[in-house]
């Protein structure tokens, strides 16, 4: 039910022009909370809370592929993490510069993973790529690169929209075209992925799953809430990369 919160599109290394285009024109909105980025703004601490639950305390090299504007990534910092975060939509990457305080330690590249983990194989604690991989056209190409960078024995962490019926009434139908809570358009449910099968892609790279959960949302609160049971939707998994 969340909005995109990347512009990569295409596995090989090349961004969609269209996606790139439609983040752009947004860009200037990221860090308006009642903006068409609202719902990250309001899951973000569910998110940082998944992260520490899952993750080492001492972990603190992360890096953020598919940052957009940085909500993430400044919550990261602001947790005492040494933060490199990506995207490949400049406009909007221009406007994480801007806003990020001084004080925090967020290194914004305009990069695209498939080319960076390479170069920087084995060089984070912790990964993090959310509300990126339904708009990719090959995911499991994003999560081993996500695999390369991260060290053995470090966590990743992934969120994406599952594929269902549900999914397709709550995600596109009653999140875009009813509550307006994500811009239109900014989904296709055939790209959505089920929690198994993001499962297998990332054992296929080499990650373990360790945990799972729902982002539910409540219409009559307006809250948004993490619920182990319930991944009908919005969900997030944690994975570790294996040391041998």
């Amino acid at each position: 039910m969340t909005s995109s919160n990347t512009d990569i599109a295409n596995a090989s290394s090349s961004a969609s022009p269209d996606e790139l285009a439609h983040f752009n024109r947004l860009a200037r909105q990221w860090w308006d909370s009642d903006g068409p980025f609202a719902s990250l703004h309001a899951i973000n601490p569910l998110r940082m809370s998944f992260i520490r639950a899952h993750s080492d305390a001492g972990d603190r090299r992360v890096l953020d592929v598919g940052c957009g504007g940085g909500i993430l990534a400044e919550a990261l910092a602001r947790s005492g993490a040494e933060v490199t975060a990506l995207d490949l939509a400049e406009d909007v990457i221009a406007v994480a510069r801007e806003h990020a305080p001084d004080h925090l330690d967020i290194d914004y590249r305009v990069a695209d993973i498939m080319q960076f983990a390479p170069e920087h194989s084995g060089q984070f604690d912790v990964v993090t790529c959310m509300e990126m991989l339904e708009h990719v056209e090959d995911p499991a190409s994003i999560i081993h690169a996500l695999a390369e960078a991260v060290r053995p024995g470090g966590h990743v962490f992934l969120s994406t929209l599952n594929r269902n019926a549900k999914s397709w009434l709550l995600g596109i139908v009653a999140a875009e075209y009813l509550l307006n809570m994500v811009p239109r358009g900014t989904h296709d449910h055939r790209r959505f992925i089920r929690p198994g099968e993001l499962a297998r892609m990332g054992r296929a790279a080499g990650l373990k799953p360790i945990a799972s959960a729902g982002i539910v949302y409540n219409p009559l609160t307006r809250d948004f809430s993490l619920n182990d049971r319930d991944l009908d939707v919005n969900y997030l998994m944690a994975f570790v990369k294996g040391t041998s």
